[in-house]
Formats: C-alpha cells, structure tokens, sequence
C-alpha cells in the first residue's frame, strides 16, 4: 500500500484501481490445456463487462466499439451485441467459433476503453466453456487475474470444482489468490 493509498483510507476517499490487461492473453495458451486434458470446450461465446458511465462519454465509447466491431468483425465473422444486466451493468457479447477472435477482441475493447479514459470502468471479460454444464473463466481486471466461476442451478456454485480447476490451471493461468475475489456472476448474459 502506498502512501496515496493510506491516506485515501484514512481520509475515506479511495481510488479506482485502473484496468490491467497485461495477463488477459494468457487465456490464449491455456485454452489448449482446458480443452485437451480437463475436457472443457470453449463455448464460442464471451464478453466483456463495464460499469454504466456518463452517457455523452458512453455514448461516444459505445459508438467507437461499435465502429471497430463492425471492422474488425468483418474478417473474423465475430458477432457481437451490446446488452444491460439487471443491475445496469454494460456487456459486450461476442460470439465466434474463433476462440482467438474471442480473446482479440476482447482485448481491443479494453484497450479501446483504458485509451478514452474508462480504464476504471472495466470489470472483467468473461470466457464460457461447456463440460456437464457452464464453466466460466473470469478475468478480473481490477486484480489482472483468472478465476473459475461454475454455477450449479441457481445461485448455487460448485467450489469443489472451482477449487479442482484453480489447482490444475494455476501454472497456466494468473489465479487469484484471494478466493474473496471470486465473485459470482448471476446475472451475466451468456
């Protein structure tokens, strides 16, 4: 903790930790190890998901997004929508069979978000696989690290295999330590 940081506790006022995307690639390689030896698929989906913003700024951003989409998505084929959850958080689905074209584009959005000055705003990307049912890999980009997310029904969650996944992927994968991190998403829209 540094100096800023103790005095914004103190006097009450923090800083939003900025995005870091350095790891987010790391995905990349680890897909092959997901697939070929614990059997999960990618599932042709993914997204990214940001907090709500001042809407000059958003929609300034969103049409950007849009406009690199719709260029970038011309020689992948990726699809993609721009949705609201329930508690009115921003997501960018994409979908591609592409697992690479996935992972790029999600990268460009962050990039594209971190350079208009909403670093701050993004949350994670979410990457979805199929086994017995949904897994989810998480990349939180406030602590620039995966975790697993695997929903068993509603709101419950199957930790044993999140704990399973966590032990096999973290020579692979940058794991978040701090399992208090590992924040379900109920409500994400794939």
């Amino acid at each position: 903790m540094g100096f800023r940081d103790l005095l914004g506790s103190v006097l009450g006022s923090s800083r939003v930790p900025k995005a870091k995307t350095g790891k987010l690639f790391a995905i990349s390689t680890a897909v092959i190890t997901l697939e070929l030896n614990l059997n999960l698929k990618p599932s042709a989906v993914a997204a990214i998901c940001f907090k709500a913003m001042d809407m000059s700024k958003y929609t300034n951003t969103r049409n950007e997004i849009e406009e690199l989409l719709q260029f970038s998505t011309k020689e992948t084929g990726t699809e993609f929508s721009i949705e609201k959850d329930e508690y009115n958080f921003m997501w960018v689905v994409l979908r591609d069979k592409d697992f690479e074209d996935l992972v790029t584009n999600i990268h460009m959005i962050s990039q594209t978000l971190v350079e208009q000055g909403f670093g701050e705003q993004i949350l994670c990307a979410v990457y979805r696989f199929e086994s017995e049912g949904p897994v989810y890999w998480i990349y939180n980009f406030k602590q620039g690290n995966y975790y697993p997310f695997v929903p068993r029904g509603k709101n419950n969650r199957d930790n044993n295999t999140e704990f399973r996944l966590k032990s096999l992927m973290e020579n692979e994968l940058p794991i978040e330590k701090d399992v208090g991190r590992w924040y379900p998403l109920w409500s994400m829209p794939i």
